[in-house]
């Protein structure tokens, strides 16, 4: 259930939440945990709304990724934040957690071209265009490197599934704990990767909003629940 060590910030059009990681974003069984169904009864109790309580998506964090999302508690604000969502001008950035081997420069720009396999059930990063594959660019740069382990500070420029756990796994360095792309590293909660910073336009106010939020309390730099 949310609570206010959860809710980063509330108004009337958006609800901005620090997901923990093993919660899904948007059920896809019923009767599944989700944020939004959290979210939906945290509104509910709160204001004694009766009936159904709008809860709009506008983007997901993989379950096992933990951080910042907004959720809208308009249509009006759905709308307009999927619009900037789609249109490219908000701000994701994310930390992760990766080895420090293979050697990568500093910081850098990535663009990988990806698509669903379906026989594997994950996403695969290729380095070409081709019909059946999209676009995927981030940036990165290295914040700190120490015990073979590094803390990258990645900016996503477009919005694909499971894009950063693929395009560092193409990289050679997989994120801490992310088994489906080749970790061989366990993490206590989820993996190592942690939506840190969001920026966007208020729905309705039309002034930039800020937020950001520190990784849980079990990860560390370095990490000392790595063994190599």
């Amino acid at each position: 259930m949310l609570n206010h060590s959860t809710i980063i910030f509330e108004d009337n059009h958006l609800l901005v939440v620090n997901k923990p990681a093993g919660l899904v974003t948007q059920g896809a069984l019923e009767n599944q945990p989700s944020l939004v169904e959290q979210a939906r009864q945290y509104l509910k109790v709160k204001y004694q709304k009766p009936g159904n309580v709008f809860v709009g998506v506008v983007s997901r964090l993989d379950r096992l990724v933990s951080g910042v999302i907004v959720l809208a508690r308009t249509s009006k604000a759905a709308a307009r934040l999927n619009q900037q969502f789609s249109q490219g001008s908000v701000i994701k950035r994310y930390w992760a957690l990766v080895p420090a081997t293979p050697k990568i420069d500093e910081r850098a720009e990535l663009t990988h071209y990806v698509r669903k396999d379906e026989l594997q059930q994950k996403m695969v990063a290729e380095p070409k265009p081709s019909p059946e594959n999209q676009v995927a660019k981030l940036s990165y740069q290295i914040l700190e490197e120490k015990n073979r382990q590094r803390l990258l500070e990645i900016t996503l420029l477009t919005g694909r599934k499971h894009q950063i756990r693929v395009q560092l796994a193409a990289l050679g360095i997989p994120i801490v704990g992310d088994a489906k792309y080749g970790s061989r590293y366990d993490f206590p909660v989820g993996i190592g990767l942690h939506s840190r910073f969001l920026e966007f336009e208020h729905p309705t106010q039309k002034n930039r909003l800020t937020f950001d939020c520190f990784p849980p309390e079990y990860w560390s730099f370095p990490f000392d629940g790595i063994h190599y």
